[in-house]
């Protein structure tokens, strides 16, 4: 519809950009999830595939994208985490509020930092060398940790076992991925492998921990970039926001089978090859 009142050039121009929204929305939609960090990859896929936008609304663009990978979260998981399903017992509502209780005690931590840190964080951190060491030593860490944990029994296998003050811990943990590069979910994930979970509740409270982060940080910059949308910039948004919404429903199951019979080692292994390829491309050929 919106090629129709744009010339032939201009539609052309529009179709090339909805495509790079497309691609870009497919990477976060699947390293959103994966303990691999998107940052890493958004500023990979940046240097060969560049939106031709405003740095203001590509710096928005990267984070509102998210909201289409959190709003698959809420899809997969609307009745674990919807307190009034009818179908629920009293005492099932009560285990359900209990999860949101712990959910906002772990984000506090995250919370509060970034929004004290961001603008220090933009411009001291979001830079390909801090991007490829983080890459590199969480890997590393994923390896050691799993390798360390390999005949260990977890001491939280439900929700209900976790415990408001292991909850917070996850959060502290959370706040690292603060450091671009670090994955959000790898870090707390990690932390909670750490902290005696298992890798599915360790998985599960990491998507659902995202929730309020992402709607907070989305909101933040929506109101920063000050809602004042071209018809072609509504259009890349919501591409991007949309692919990643249906690229993520496939991550998120993915990552849930896949960690039923197999450890987080070999994500460790692809961040650091990961994050040698960025410092080689930055040093050698950019």
């Amino acid at each position: 519809m919106l090629c129709k009142f744009l010339t032939g050039k201009e539609s052309i121009t529009i179709i090339f950009e909805i495509l790079k929204a497309v691609f870009l929305g497919i990477v976060e939609g699947i390293t959103e999830w994966l303990p691999i960090s998107s940052t890493g990859h958004m500023i990979l896929v940046d240097e060969f595939i560049k939106l031709d936008v405003s740095p203001a609304f590509m710096e928005m663009f990267l984070v509102v994208i998210q909201l289409g990978a959190i709003l698959a979260v809420v899809l997969i998981y609307f009745n674990k985490l919807n307190p009034f399903a009818p179908s629920k017992s009293t005492q099932e509502k009560k285990d359900t509020m209990s999860i949101w209780y712990k959910v906002v005690i772990g984000v506090i931590p995250a919370g509060v930092t970034g929004v004290l840190l961001d603008d220090w964080i933009n411009e001291h951190l979001f830079n390909y060398q801090t991007v490829a060491i983080m890459l590199i030593v969480y890997g590393i860490l994923f390896i050691i940790i799993e390798n360390r944990n390999k005949n260990r029994k977890a001491t939280t296998e439900t929700f209900a076992d976790l415990t408001y003050k292991t909850a917070f811990l996850i959060g502290v943990f959370q706040v690292l991925s603060l450091v671009p590069g670090t994955s959000r979910s790898g870090a707390t994930i990690l932390g909670a492998i750490l902290l005696g979970t298992s890798r599915f509740v360790a998985a599960e409270f990491s998507f659902f921990m995202s929730i309020p982060i992402m709607f907070g940080a989305s909101l933040l910059k929506l109101k920063d970039f000050g809602f004042n949308f071209t018809g072609s910039e509504i259009t890349i948004l919501l591409t991007g926001m949309i692919v990643a919404f249906v690229v993520s429903i496939i991550a998120i199951k993915f990552l849930m089978k896949y960690i039923k019979n197999n450890d987080f080692k070999a994500f460790g292994w692809y961040r650091i090859v990961l994050g040698i390829l960025v410092l080689t491309y930055f040093i050698f050929f950019s």
